[in-house]
Parts: structure tokens; C-alpha cells; sequence
């Protein structure tokens, strides 16, 4: 019954004999609209919220694919600035033995006279610890590209700063993307810097790389 009872079975007053039975009132109605409505109207309200949130996921997540992008790429270019100056700072006429893969008649190794700056054990040394150089560079957006950039605060062979960023530190996150690219291309990078070779940063970051493939029409000097 619409009415209110009592419960037969308990005897006592049940609230649902004291809920009317009859439609829904314009209160309820009204509510049932204000969560979503029904029929076509609610559909077409519930599809555009699920358009607008998956549109927000996606520019959320081109945003920071790009923004990593951006990071390796300029710890790519940042780690080739810093390897190249150190090792200008190596006497050039210093010179150490390296050896080769080719024998004399007599099966005897041959060895080679090589600029000690670009020898192999001069170059595995730096790596493992030139990304202690990437402290003291700053995060910045391109005032042309809008992209992350990076630019050192003070010439190489300054102090390091007192501070240790911690792990969210934009310094942090480019000391890590260096660290990470040292492992990752160690051959390439004792490949390129174990001779002279012209614009490193574009044959390694760019081409052999692809760490830098957006920037390849771009002037670098301007990145």
C-alpha cells in the first residue's frame, strides 16, 4: 500500500510500508536530472565528458613525451659540450701507447702513438663522471620553439654548487637523462671522441641517436 503499517511479520513499524509506492515526485525527478538526466540527454552529456577526458589524457601525455624528448636531447647535447671540454684541456702533445688489432710478421701486437686526451681510458674516465656537470646548468623554454632547454650557469672547470638538488630538481632530472645516455651509447661516444670529428653533437644526437631528430633543421646554436 501507498500508506504507512506495520510489518506483519515483526510487528513493528517498517519503513518500507512508509515509502510511498505511487511515481516518483518532481523533487526526485529533478535530482535523478541534475546526475545525468535520461534518455538521449543523458547519453549525449555522458559521451561529451568522456570526449573532453580522453582528449585531456592525450595532451597530457604528447605533453610529456615531448618534454622528455626535449630532456634527453639536450642532456645528449649538453654531455658532448662537456666531454669536448675536457678534453681541450689535455695537452695535445701528451701522448700514450694504444694498442691494435693488427700483428707484425713476427705475430707481435702493433702499437700506436695516440693523443692521450682521446684515448680510450682518458674518455671511459670522463664519463664517469662528466655528468656531475650537468649541476650547473638551468632549465628554460626556447623563446622561438617553446621547447625545454637547458644553458650552463658558469663556464666549465668552475666549482660545483654547495646544494644537492633533490630527486625532482630539473638539474636532477638532467644529471640522470646524462647518466643514463653515458651507459646507454658508450661505444658511440669513445667511437666519436676518439678522433677529431666535426659537429659531434649533430652526428651523435641526431643522426646516430635520433635523441635530437626534431632539431635537425634547426640551428643548434639556437636550441
Amino acid at each position: 500500500r501507498g500508506g504507512g503499517g506495520r510489518c506483519g511479520v515483526c510487528g513493528r513499524v517498517s519503513l518500507l510500508h512508509l515509502w510511498p509506492l505511487s511515481a516518483p515526485g518532481p523533487g526526485i525527478r529533478a535530482a535523478s536530472a541534475g546526475f545525468g538526466g535520461t534518455g538521449p540527454d543523458r547519453t549525449r552529456r555522458n559521451a561529451e565528458m568522456f570526449l573532453s577526458a580522453l582528449l585531456l589524457l592525450t595532451a597530457l601525455s604528447s605533453g610529456l613525451a615531448r618534454r622528455s624528448a626535449d630532456l634527453y636531447c639536450e642532456a645528449c647535447r649538453a654531455l658532448v659540450d662537456e666531454m669536448e671540454s675536457e678534453i681541450s684541456r689535455v695537452d695535445p702533445l701528451k701522448m700514450v701507447e694504444s694498442g691494435t688489432f693488427r700483428l707484425t710478421p713476427d705475430g707481435i701486437p702493433v702499437t700506436a702513438q695516440v693523443p692521450y686526451g682521446r684515448s680510450e681510458p682518458h674518455l671511459l674516465s670522463l664519463l664517469s663522471g662528466v655528468c656531475e656537470q650537468m649541476l650547473f646548468y638551468v632549465e628554460a623554454i626556447h623563446p622561438v620553439t617553446h621547447r625545454l632547454t637547458y644553458h650552463r650557469l658558469e663556464e666549465p672547470g668552475g666549482e660545483a654548487p654547495n646544494a644537492t638538488p633533490s630527486p625532482t630538481d630539473p638539474n636532477s632530472s638532467l644529471k640522470m637523462a646524462c647518466e643514463k645516455l653515458a651507459e646507454e651509447y658508450e661505444d658511440e661516444l669513445i667511437e666519436f671522441f676518439s678522433r677529431e670529428t666535426e659537429n659531434v653533437k649533430d652526428r651523435l644526437c641526431s643522426r646516430r641517436t635520433d635523441l635530437c631528430d626534431h632539431a635537425l633543421s634547426m640551428n643548434h646554436d639556437e636550441l
